[in-house]
C-alpha cells in the first residue's frame, strides 16, 4: 500500500516545484508509473482480506476500485491539458493539486478497515471535487451545481456519522473485523440504524429520487471533474453499501424491498429522460444514474452473484462513462456547444473519432462480449432468481439503454454537417486517451474474474 500512497503524495512537491513547460509531462509520467505499479494489486493472496497495517487492508472488493482510481489520474491529466492551457501557472498547479488530493483521499477511503477513517476519507473527497466544479466549470450555473452537490452529500452523510457514533458506543470499536462478531447480537431489528448507514451511500450512488445533484454537477464540471465523478466517486457509494450491507445483514429482511423497487423504477425513468435530452453531457449523466440503479438493486439483494455483477458493472461503467465524457468534451472543445443538434455530422469532419464513438457506445449498450454485458447479465439473473417480476423492469431498461445510446451515436455522428463547424484535426493525445480507456476493457474481457469481487 505504501509503495502506491507515498509516490502519490510525492506528486504534491513535484507539481508545485516543476517548471510550467514540464508540469503536465511530470504529472502524466509519474501518475502513469503509479497506475502501472497498482496493477500488482490484482495478484492478491488467496486469503479473503490482506491486512496492510492496523488501519488499512485490501481484499477482492477494494483492489479493483483502487486500481481504477490510480488508472484514472493519468487519463484526467491527458484530458485536461487543452482546457487549462490558457490559465495562469498558479491555477494550473492548483487544479492538478486538487486531482492528486482527490486520488489520495480515494485510496484511503477504499483501503481503510476502520469505519471512522473511511467516513473521514469519504467526506474529504467532497472538498477537491467542489473546488474543481465551482472554479473550473464552464457555465455560470456551476455555483448552483456546487451547492446542490455539497448539500445533498452533507445531508446524506450526517445520519451516517450519527450511526457510526452509536455503533462505537455499543461496540467500543469501529474496526470492520470486530464488527462481524459484535453487531448482530447488539442491534437486532434497528431499522433506523440501517437506513442512517445506507442513506449517505444511496445519495452518492445516486439512487433515483436523490439524483438531482448529479446531472447538474456533471454538466457544469470541467472534463476531469466529470471523469472522476462518473468513474470513481459514484463507485464510492457502491463500495460503502457493500461494506455496510455485509455488516448489518441480520438487521434487514423486508426493509430493502422499497429501495430495490425504487432503484429499478429509476432505471426506467432515467432511461426515458435520456430519450428526450438535447444536452450531450446531461444524457451521459442520466445514463450513469440508470446503470447505478441496477448496481443498487444488486447490492441490496445480497447474493454472491449479485455482488459479482455489481462489481463488474461498476468497473466497466467507470471506464466507459469516463470515455463518453472525454468524447463529449472533444466535441465541446471544437464546437463550444453541448447541444446535440448543433454538433451533428461529426463523422465527415473526424472519421477516425467516429470509430471511438462507435466502440464506446456499443460497450455502453452492453453488446457481447463486453464487460458491461457480463455485469448486467449477472445482475439480471440474480434479480430474476430473487423475484420473477424484476425481468420486466430490467428487460425494458436494457432496451431503453440501447435506444438512447444509438440515438446519441446517430445524432452526433450522422446527418448533414452544420456550416458553422470547421475542419479540425484530431490530436494524438486524444487517440492515446481513448486507447487507455478501452484497452483495459478489452483485456478484462478475457479474464473478468479479476474484477468479480
Amino acid at each position: 500500500m505504501l509503495k502506491i500512497l507515498i509516490p502519490t503524495m510525492m506528486l504534491f512537491p513535484t507539481i508545485w516545484f516543476s517548471q510550467l513547460k514540464w508540469l503536465w509531462h511530470n504529472l502524466m509520467y509519474n501518475s502513469m508509473m503509479i497506475a502501472m505499479l497498482s496493477l500488482t494489486w490484482f495478484n492478491l493472496s488467496s486469503e479473503l482480506s490482506t491486512q496492510v497495517n492496523k488501519f488499512m487492508g485490501l481484499d477482492y472488493v477494494s483492489a479493483p476500485l483502487l486500481i481504477l482510481t490510480c488508472w484514472l489520474l493519468p487519463l484526467m491529466t491527458l484530458a485536461s491539458q487543452n482546457h487549462l492551457k490558457n490559465n495562469p501557472t498558479t491555477r494550473q498547479r492548483t487544479y492538478t493539486l486538487m486531482l492528486v488530493t482527490l486520488q489520495v483521499s480515494l485510496i484511503l477511503a477504499f483501503s481503510s478497515t476502520e469505519l471512522i477513517l473511511f467516513y473521514i476519507s469519504f467526506e474529504t473527497t467532497l472538498i477537491p471535487t467542489l473546488i474543481i466544479i465551482t472554479r473550473w466549470g464552464n457555465q455560470n450555473e456551476r455555483l448552483s451545481a456546487g451547492t446542490y452537490f455539497l448539500f445533498y452529500t452533507l445531508m446524506g452523510s450526517l445520519p451516517l456519522l450519527i450511526a457510526l457514533l452509536m455503533l462505537y458506543s455499543y461496540n467500543g470499536s469501529l474496526s470492520l473485523n470486530m464488527f462481524i462478531i459484535n453487531v448482530p447480537f447488539v442491534l437486532e431489528n434497528s431499522y433506523v440504524l440501517w437506513f442512517a448507514c445506507m442513506l449517505a451511500f444511496m445519495v452518492k450512488m445516486p439512487l433515483y429520487g436523490m439524483h438531482l445533484w448529479l446531472p447538474k454537477a456533471h454538466v457544469e464540471a470541467p472534463i476531469a471533474g466529470s471523469m472522476i465523478l462518473a468513474a470513481v466517486l459514484l463507485k464510492l457509494g457502491g463500495y460503502g453499501m457493500m461494506r455496510i450491507t455485509m455488516l448489518l445483514t441480520p438487521l434487514m429482511k423486508e426493509l430493502p424491498y422499497l429501495f430495490i423497487i425504487l432503484a429499478l423504477w429509476g432505471v426506467l425513468m432515467t432511461g426515458f429522460i435520456c430519450m428526450r435530452q438535447t444536452d450531450l453531457k446531461a444524457l451521459i449523466a442520466y445514463s450513469s444514474v440508470s446503470h447505478m440503479g441496477l448496481v443498487v438493486a444488486a447490492i441490496l439483494i445480497q447474493t454472491p452473484w449479485s455482488f459479482t455483477g455489481a462489481m463488474i458493472l461498476m468497473i466497466a461503467h467507470g471506464l466507459i462513462s469516463s470515455a463518453l465524457f472525454c468524447l463529449a468534451n472533444m466535441n465541446y472543445e471544437r464546437t463550444h456547444s453541448r447541444t446535440m443538434l448543433l454538433t451533428r455530422g461529426m463523422q465527415t469532419i473526424m472519421p477516425l473519432m467516429m470509430m471511438w464513438w462507435l466502440l464506446v457506445n456499443l460497450s455502453n449498450m452492453a453488446i457481447p462480449p463486453t464487460l458491461n454485458l457480463w455485469g448486467e447479465l449477472t445482475i439480471i439473473i440474480s434479480l430474476f432468481n430473487w423475484s420473477n417480476w424484476t425481468i420486466l423492469m430490467t428487460g425494458l431498461g436494457t432496451l431503453i439503454t440501447a435506444m438512447y445510446t444509438l440515438y446519441m451515436f446517430i445524432i452526433t455522428q450522422r446527418g448533414p454537417t452544420p456550416y458553422h463547424l470547421q475542419m479540425v484535426m484530431n490530436y494524438t493525445r486524444e487517440h492515446y486517451l481513448m486507447t487507455l480507456h478501452l484497452l483495459p476493457m478489452l483485456l478484462l474481457m478475457f479474464n473478468p474474474e479479476l474484477i468479480s469481487g
